[in-house]
């Protein structure tokens, strides 16, 4: 669990644009000791009231908790509902840029509640219409700051800001600007998020969309889920789907392999409210997507973050210091390997090399899959430990190593092969990085020196890199009779 608090520690350097269906959540509370007589309906003798946001709004404020910098764009009413939403927007520290729709009545829930006992919602409403000239101005919004931002987010509360022209132009857009772009749907018709890199559905949603009813608690329901996904993936565009499966957990199913689906389990807790446990969710799994998260580790940071939420009651949000103690409660109910602190996201890997460089210490780096840990890789990180202070280890994800060596690699996961090299004392930090090579990763860390056996310079991009801005770029000698490749073929070719 130590990357995932290094993984959250890292929000507060998480840019995201989040944009949504706004409201104004209004909780009143009071206690109900009798019946009317005018009607057979409890009376509740009001106490107090609450005012908070709601929709998207929720999203924003789960955001902000976990310390992420966050914008957020939505369509607002000119009454006094929407400036109270703009105020609460501004109180969370976000960038609030909103547009006035004119003659719009700004949406407001209000829930009447007897102790933890919900009674009634009553709803004050009107259809959005996203004319032309209101789609011209949000749009411009958009354009303004999808630069700035690292991951986007669409919370759709089916209120009307992302009709069939707007969702399909926003989602244009981030594919346009490289920006990864995380849907939360509403509704049947996916036609409106299509070419979206992820969408997260529950299983109503899913169901509705697909045409395919999940019951978790059957056999062979995840080949169902792969089977309604893969109608999303032809058909819309879609890279990736996240079903959250209410007491079931979630189900990740990508779309470039959707036989590699992973089933997370829900986190068993005392359920009060389940109010908003959606935004948070979505917010909690966007902040770690945007910080560096392998997905496997960024659904259990959603699922926990969740799970906490619906401990509370009324609309609630989660910090940053409660996902980590949640997250050592679950390492201890759950043992695992203990390693030093020391996995970590490019984004953190980054700030520390820059630290050891102010204290005068050389920066090293070496890179790969190390899929099976062998004599000669140990070589290699003992010839890179000894031409420097501090040895950062570049490590493909798993993801990476399917792109670069086929779909039956690697043999050893992501974070088997990181446990691995975090515990040997020639390696001070292993930092896995998602790209086709370690370039992006070593333009983040600029080390000092870098080093790697087996690649002369003018066949070594990272090396010239390394150069170009005066470090060193150390060719190592091989230890040769060494190669996961050929410890994989040998094992093949044995008759056992």
């Amino acid at each position: 669990m130590n990357r995932l608090h290094t993984l959250i520690d890292g929000f507060s350097r998480v840019r995201i644009l989040c944009i949504g269906d706004v409201m104004l959540d209004k909780f009143l509370y009071g206690s109900v000791s009798r019946i009317s007589p005018e009607a057979p309906v409890p009376i509740m003798k009001m106490d107090r009231e609450t005012r908070m946001l709601g929709g998207a709004g929720n999203v924003v404020s789960n955001l902000c908790a976990l310390g992420c910098r966050t914008t957020f764009i939505s369509v607002v009413g000119d009454d006094g509902h929407g400036r109270q939403v703009r105020r609460f927007l501004e109180e969370t520290h976000c960038v609030p840029e909103l547009v006035e729709c004119e003659g719009y009545e700004t949406t407001v829930k209000i829930r009447f509640v007897a102790g933890k006992h919900h009674l009634l919602r009553a709803d004050q409403e009107q259809p959005l219409r996203m004319e032309p000239e209101l789609a011209s101005r949000f749009l411009e919004r958009v354009d303004a700051c999808l630069p700035e931002a690292d991951l986007v987010l669409l919370s759709d509360y089916g209120k009307g800001l992302f009709d069939g022209r707007t969702a399909p132009d926003v989602i244009a857009r981030c594919r346009a600007a490289r920006k990864p772009v995380i849907v939360d749907p509403k509704g049947a018709d996916y036609s409106r998020y299509r070419g979206a890199t992820l969408v997260k559905p529950n299983m109503k949603e899913f169901q509705e969309a697909t045409g395919v009813a999940l019951n978790p608690a059957m056999d062979g329901w995840e080949q169902d889920a792969v089977a309604g996904a893969q109608r999303l993936f032809s058909e819309f565009g879609i890279e990736n789907l996240i079903v959250t499966l209410s007491e079931h957990g979630m189900i990740f199913i990508p779309s470039s392999s959707p036989s590699d689906f992973v089933c997370i389990p829900t986190e068993a807790r005392d359920v009060f409210d389940v109010s908003g446990a959606g935004d948070t969710s979505l917010a909690s799994l966007g902040a770690a997507l945007a910080a560096g998260a392998a997905v496997p580790d960024a659904l259990v940071v959603s699922n926990v973050a969740a799970g906490i939420v619906v401990g509370k009651f009324g609309t609630a949000s989660v910090t940053g210091t409660e996902l980590k103690e949640a997250l050592k409660e679950k390492d201890i109910q759950t043992p695992s390997w203990r390693h030093r602190d020391n996995i970590l996201t490019p984004e953190a890997a980054a700030e520390l090399a820059e630290r050891f460089r102010r204290e005068k210490k050389v920066v090293g780096f070496t890179n790969g899959c190390f899929d099976l840990l062998h004599l000669g890789h140990l070589h290699s990180f003992m010839k890179a430990r000894e031409a420097c202070d501090v040895l950062f280890v570049g490590l493909n994800t798993d993801a990476s190593i399917k792109r670069l060596k086929g779909e039956d690699r690697p043999i050893n996961n992501e974070e088997m092969r990181s446990l691995l090299l975090a515990s040997l004392d020639f390696v001070d930090y292993v930092v896995p990085f998602d790209e086709d090579t370690a370039l992006p990763l070593i333009e983040k860390l600029r080390p000092d020196v870098i080093a790697k056996e087996g690649y002369p310079l003018e066949c070594w991009p990272e090396g010239q890199f390394v150069k170009s801005y005066g470090g060193q770029a150390l060719e190592l000698p091989r230890l040769e009779g060494f190669s996961s490749t050929n410890i994989i073929n040998r094992m093949k070719s044995s008759p056992e």
